[in-house]
Parts: C-alpha cells; structure tokens; sequence
C-alpha cells in the first residue's frame, strides 16, 4: 500500500515539475524528494519518471498515480472539512424523544430556528411518552428526550440521565360555553366537586392526577371519560358532556370552551429535557440551548394567554424527577400527554 506522503511528492512533482520544486512546496530536501520517489517506484514495480540530463518528466504511469493521488488528496481535504464540522457541531445527527404536546410548540419553535443554524444538521423525531423513550435514549439511540412529571405523582430520575428542567405547564380547568362558573376567573378544585369529569387516563393504574388532587381535597370525582386525546377531552367538553384539566400546551385549539385558572399549587407538569452524560454528540448542547431560550419565550407567552394563574409557567427549580406519568396499559403513546 502506497503511503500518502509519497503519493504527495508524486503530485508535487506533477504540479511543479522538477524535484527543486517539489522539494520545496514539501520543506523536504531535494534529496529527500529524490529518495521517496525512488522508494516509490520500487513498491510500484514500475518508473514513474523519465530522468534527463537537465529534467525530469511522468511517465505514463506516473501521471496516472498523480491523478490517483489528487483524487486522495481531495478526499482527504473533504474528510478534514466534514469531521471538522462534526466536531464544531455543524454538522451531523441529532435524535430527539418527545411527548405529543410537546410537539405543538416548544419543538418546533426549537427546531425553527436551530434548522435555520444548522442546515446539515440530520434529525431524527421520535413520538412517544417519556418512560417509553427513556431507555432508548439509556442505549444510545436518542440523544436527548423531552420529559415532564407531575408533582403530585412524581417519578424517580434515572440513574442513567440528567434532566434540565425547561419551564411549567399549568393544568387549567375547561368549561363549556355558558357554565355557571364561567363568570368566575379563578377556581378552586372544590367548586367543582359536583360536577362530570373528562380526565386522563392515569399515572398510577386508573388514578388520574385529577383523582389524586381531589382525594386530597376530599371528594372522588365523577368520572364520565378517560382519554389521554386532549383534542377527544375538549370535544367532549364543548358537547357538554363535562369538564376536564388540560395542560395549557394542550390547549390549541379552545374554540367553544370556557378556560380558567385553578388555585392549587400542584395541578401542573414539569417539563424538562433528559440528556446522557457523556453524549459524544456536539449538536446536543446548541439544540438544548436554543430549547431552554424557546421555552423561557413560551412561558411568558402562556402567562399572558391565559392570565397571571400561568405565570408558573417559570423555569422550576431542579427537581429529582422529570420523566413522564405512566399511561394506562394500552395507550396510544404516540397521541398522548
């Protein structure tokens, strides 16, 4: 096998055309010059120059080794400049977990501007909940995953990930047009003890945080439906069928509904982002970043779309867990939380 500083004196001395030349364009000696180029020969087992009294030319087969050998040296230059955008983060491949309500707008807000920097940048979106996504991202198959906990049901971090906490979803509670309590712009979760419930479908079993957060205000709610479907939830409840907590990220669509604010300190999900310690992967952290920035403009956004009650919608401070409620056996993941 040919080296490629030898290959290199054979191009040097096709570019310049003497060893003089080519010796200096290489900082070696022409003798040096002279000494690899006949070492070269003899690994190739035939001239590759025909020697003058006063020049030198390629032979045939010199020349062809010249072209071979600027097609390696181009090769070698697209390799420097490719592993160097790797290495700058630049280029390269970026797998990303998320939940569903994730995906309506602090991701794509993220990915918006992050596509905008990083045009060569490949992406891989992975839909699911977050305990489903969480080992994947253990194994090495994503590398990063967009998370949330509920306080009144929290869960265990993992010992294999970091979680940085992004922002606060707060549960809102959602009427139908022209329920009684509608007038009022904040309500306690005791104001609706009487009333049919759309809830979710449970972090515990069948145990919805809405059940555990009622428990603990003493009454069982009535539960008409479960669906972790937000868009089922606010059809239902615009129907009339009852009333539900849907996280404001939920909450895109709220035409024919009523929404207020709850005053309970634990009705709202933590969201955050699980990385990999040691993540060799250099797009991670300008993707995290631009995140954390997206979701601090999301929170104001949310505070000022449904009112001060949201304004908790404020980075929180690290907690011990921020991976997701488990959902029911069965459920869709794709289509929920």
């Amino acid at each position: 096998m040919f080296s490629t500083a030898r290959l290199q004196v054979v191009l040097e001395i096709a570019r310049h055309g003497t060893v003089v030349a080519a010796a200096e364009q290489l900082r070696l000696s022409p003798s040096a010059v002279s000494h690899q180029l006949a070492a070269l020969e003899r690994e190739a087992g035939v001239a590759l120059v025909d020697r003058g009294p006063r020049s030198l030319r390629l032979t045939v087969a010199g020349q062809r080794l010249a072209d071979y050998a600027q097609q390696i040296a181009d090769l070698m230059s697209a390799a420097r400049d490719e592993l160097s955008a790797h290495g700058e983060g630049r280029r390269g491949l970026l797998r990303i977990g998320f939940f569903a309500t994730a995906g309506t707008e602090l991701l794509p807000r993220a990915l918006s501007g992050f596509t905008d920097d990083h045009p060569q940048v490949e992406l891989a979106l992975i839909l699911g909940q977050p305990d489903d996504l969480l080992p994947r991202l253990q194994q090495g198959e994503l590398d990063l995953v967009v998370v949330f906990d509920h306080p009144l049901s929290p869960t265990r971090e993992p010992s294999y990930a970091a979680v940085q906490p992004l922002m606060r979803d707060p549960q809102l509670v959602v009427l139908p047009d022209g329920h009684p309590l509608t007038g009022r712009r904040r309500l306690r979760l005791t104001d609706l003890a009487g009333e049919p419930w759309i809830t979710t479908l449970g972090v515990q079993g069948e145990v919805s945080v809405l059940e555990l957060a009622a428990r603990a205000e003493g009454f069982t709610p009535r539960v008409r439906c479960r669906t972790d479907h937000y868009e089922v939830v606010l059809g239902l409840v615009r129907a009339g069928v009852g009333v539900a907590l849907v996280p404001s990220l939920g909450l895109r669509s709220p035409g024919g509904v009523a929404i207020r604010q709850l005053a309970h300190g634990g009705l709202h999900r933590e969201i955050g982002v699980a990385l990999r310690p040691g993540n060799p992967n250099p797009v991670v952290g300008s993707f995290v970043a631009r995140l954390t920035e997206v979701a601090a403009t999301l929170s104001q956004e949310l505070s000022d779309r449904w009112g001060p009650a949201s304004s908790s919608t404020t980075v929180p401070q690290r907690r011990s867990s921020a991976t997701a409620a488990r959902s029911a056996p069965g459920a869709n993941a794709a289509t929920t939380a």
